[in-house]
Order: C-alpha cells, then structure tokens, then sequence
C-alpha cells in the first residue's frame, strides 16, 4: 500500500473537544452520539502525520463509529518497542481511497448496521492487500455483534471466524499472556480470520475496547476483557511485523 496523506489532526481534534463541551449538559448517550457524529465528520478533512505508523478508526454504514474503543494501546506500542506509532486514532471512511494508506484500523461500534457495496468492495480489498483489523463491539452489544459476523459471511464467503488458540504469536509478541479473562474471571477467547494463512483480522464479541481508558464513553464495558490493553499492544506489533 503506497503512502498519502492520512486523516487527522487539529480540525479533529479541536472537533470533538467543542462537541463535548457543547454536549456538557446533555445525557451520557446524547454526548457519545455526538462524539461518533464528529469522528465522521472528521474523517473529511484529511490532515496526519505520514512519518508515523496511524492507527484508522473506521467510519462505516454511513456516519457509524467507534467512540468506546481506547487508543492507549498506541502510547504503550510506542514506549515498548521501536515502533514509530501515532498516539491517537485517525479517522477514516470505510469506503475511501483514504483507507488504503493505513496499515491498521479499530472497528467497534453499537447497534446493528449494514454496510454500503462500496464499504464492502474496500473491507474485501483491505484485509486482502496486508490491512489489519482488531475489532470488538461497544459494551458487548449482541446486535452489533450479529451484524459484523452477517457482514463478513458477505465479504469473505469463503473464509470464517475461527477461534485464535493461546499459542499464537499475538500473545506473546511483545507482553506473555496465558489466559485472556472477561470482568467475571472467566476465561474466554477472541476469534480471527485469516486469508491464506495470514490473520488479517482480531474480533471478540466480548470486548477489547479497553473503556475504561476511553475518552468520551458512556459505555458500561459490557463482558469486557480484563487483558486488553495487553492484547491490543500484541495485535499491532504483531500485525507490523508478521
């Protein structure tokens, strides 16, 4: 994928600092649509810093996002190893151009939506020509859940979500985990798909939004993953170097 210019930066950021302050008297909900509302609008304004590794936050079904998703796992990538990576998401549509100049992209989101073809076509051609995806629902919500695994079965027919077993790399790229944990001290797994040998994605239903470092979110948590800031800094390195 041949650099260009990213999306993000001060238009963004400066964005969503006056939705929140002009939401601070609204409900949590109100204030995190409005959050989602701006990360879209900021995906039409590119403007980031292409000497750094960016992370996209996916603009997707129109105008959905992800506001409940933490991009801390970006500082500790880039304290941890030698990595050159931006500390914040950028926004980015699903159905741009714009999408194939990052090597890596969150999807979260709640809700059921549906995708257009044309965020379908780009999903089919990203994770074939070396895009990454580490994805998982707002506060485990089941529809938006139902919704990805329908979307997927309709992008890749011929690939599946599979269980990622503990011995995968992802797990032990950068910090050693030996079991994955929900808020009840379950254990649990997340799933991936993979093409050609090659996992180009990383999804679990219960969570690795890692919320409680996310700026701007009412949600809950739902079942969420105790090791995911752990598991998220794996992902990306892993995705980089694999």
């Amino acid at each position: 994928m041949n650099p260009a210019p990213l999306i993000f930066g001060t238009i963004a950021v400066a964005g969503l600092a006056v939705t929140t302050m002009a939401a601070s008297k609204a409900s949590p909900e109100r204030k995190q649509a409005e959050l989602e509302a701006a990360i879209a609008q900021s995906a039409n304004a590119p403007s980031a810093d292409l000497t750094k590794i960016q992370c996209g936050n996916l603009v997707y079904a129109g105008n959905k996002s992800s506001v409940c998703f933490a991009d801390k796992f970006l500082s500790d990538v880039s304290k941890e190893t030698s990595l050159n990576v931006g500390r914040n998401f950028v926004p980015v549509r699903l159905d741009a151009n714009e999408l194939f100049n990052f090597p890596f992209c969150v999807w979260s989101g709640e809700g059921a939506f549906t995708l257009t073809a044309k965020d379908r076509d780009n999903l089919r051609r990203y994770l074939l020509n070396g895009g990454f995806i580490l994805s998982s629902p707002g506060c485990s919500d089941a529809n938006w859940d139902a919704a990805l695994r329908r979307e997927l079965k309709l992008v890749f027919p011929e690939y599946q979500l599979v269980k990622i077993p503990m011995s995968h790399p992802i797990f032990s790229t950068v910090k050693e985990i030996g079991r994955l944990t929900d808020k009840n001290g379950k254990t649990t797994q997340i799933e991936g798909l993979e093409v050609n040998g090659r996992l180009v994605m990383a999804y679990s239903k219960d969570g690795l939004n890692d919320v409680g470092n996310a700026k701007g979110c009412c949600c809950c948590g739902g079942n969420m993953i105790m090791e995911a800031a752990a598991v998220n800094v794996n992902i990306l390195t892993y995705s980089l170097l694999y």
